[in-house]
């Protein structure tokens, strides 16, 4: 009896030294690595930022605010922009471009004011915009809720406008109904519409919200720009 007592207290305790003893060459558990996620960002001098450094434009101001929740790592946004083009314009300038990291995580697209500047018709704008739509849907793996639309915002407000003799009004006019096309259109689709009009309008022509040309917003108000997206991305 005494000899099965004194086996039982020695295997376990070898049992409990080979517990606590570790393998050397076993792998050691590491910590998760946060996914990378990739931004594609469409659009004209609103999305390149005329005038403004690299860090100001909305698309990196958002990276830095999606990046600050520390729930994944954001890549620096691939920007197709640049300033003047109209919808035609940016696909062909996408037509040129190689995109390495399809299907993107996230796309925002603004487009449309230099359609309305050149005067070209509403009509046109929405067969184009719709084409221009479904592209961006595409690069986001056909996910119309990783797509992002801004709306135009009005330029006829800014002292650029007024010192080159432009009918605010009618620019007002023209902006509203690009604006109410390319929200319907982005309705039909459920991708999210971003209205910065108003608040642009209300603020947009106040000397630090513009650049050196009078024309083009600043980085305050791309962050405002940023902010918004951040919000409907990431709710809080």
């Amino acid at each position: 009896m005494l000899k099965s007592y004194l086996l039982s207290i020695l295997i376990f305790g070898i049992f409990a030294c080979n517990q606590g003893t570790k393998d050397p060459n076993a792998p050691q558990p590491t910590m998760s690595k946060k996914e990378t996620k990739h931004y594609l960002a469409l659009g004209d001098s609103y999305t390149i930022g005329e005038g403004v450094a690299e860090a100001d434009r909305y698309p990196n101001q958002l990276v830095d605010l999606l990046n600050a929740q520390n729930e994944s790592l954001w890549a620096e946004p691939k920007i197709i922009a640049k300033t003047g083009w109209t919808v035609d314009e940016l696909e062909e300038g996408i037509n040129k471009e190689t995109l390495e990291n399809e299907p993107y995580d996230l796309v925002t697209l603004s487009i449309g004011v230099n359609n309305q500047y050149r005067g070209r018709d509403v009509e046109e704008y929405e067969i184009e915009f719709e084409k221009m739509l479904l592209r961006a849907m595409g690069f986001a793996g056909n996910l119309p809720d990783h797509v992002y639309v801004l709306s135009i915002p009005d330029w006829g407000i800014t002292p650029f406008a007024s010192e080159n003799n432009k009918d605010a009004v009618q620019v007002a006019k023209e902006i509203d109904a690009y604006n109410a096309a390319k929200k319907e259109i982005c309705d039909r689709y459920g991708v999210t519409y971003i209205d910065i009009t108003e608040e642009y309008r209300a603020i947009g022509a106040q000397e630090e919200m513009l650049v050196e040309d009078q024309l083009h917003p600043s980085g305050k108000i791309y962050a405002s720009w940023a902010q918004k997206l951040k919000e409907a991305i990431n709710p809080e």
